[in-house]
């Protein structure tokens, strides 16, 4: 059992399990009941994304410098250090010894996205992790 980290929108894995999407907005156009059935997620969990506030500040930043990065990982792991974003982490790492279930987002970059801190944060937190 373990925890995928995914991109939104992509084709599910085998065994991937539920879906959630940890955004900050459902995607544009698509109609609720076609949210899973389009491979976005099976369940909407804006509460582990980001911040309105802090996805403003980092647009408005501009270009994602290196240190523009650092500076939202940052604050993203502060917002996700608070509760009750904590406790779902927490909640969640302890899930995904039980069952197998996926977190994701729609950046095509993983790799300056929030869904690469929440798995590092859940990581922190025990949980199982799926190799990728």
């Amino acid at each position: 059992m373990a925890i995928s980290v995914v991109r939104l929108g992509t084709d599910r894995a085998p065994d991937e399990g539920v879906r959630l999407g940890t955004v900050r907005h459902p995607p544009r156009g698509v109609k609720k009941e076609d949210h899973a059935r389009l491979d976005f997620f099976d369940v909407w969990f804006p509460e582990l994304a980001p911040s309105t506030n802090l996805v403003k500040s980092a647009h408005a930043a501009g270009a994602m410098t290196d240190a523009a990065w650092k500076r939202f990982a940052a604050a993203y792991r502060r917002e996700m250090g608070e509760p009750p974003a904590s406790r779902m982490l927490e909640v969640l790492a302890r899930l995904s010894h039980e069952a197998n279930f996926s977190v994701g987002c729609y950046c095509e970059n993983a790799a300056r996205c929030h869904r690469s801190v929440l798995a590092r944060l859940l990581e922190e937190h025990g949980a199982a992790m799926r190799e990728e």
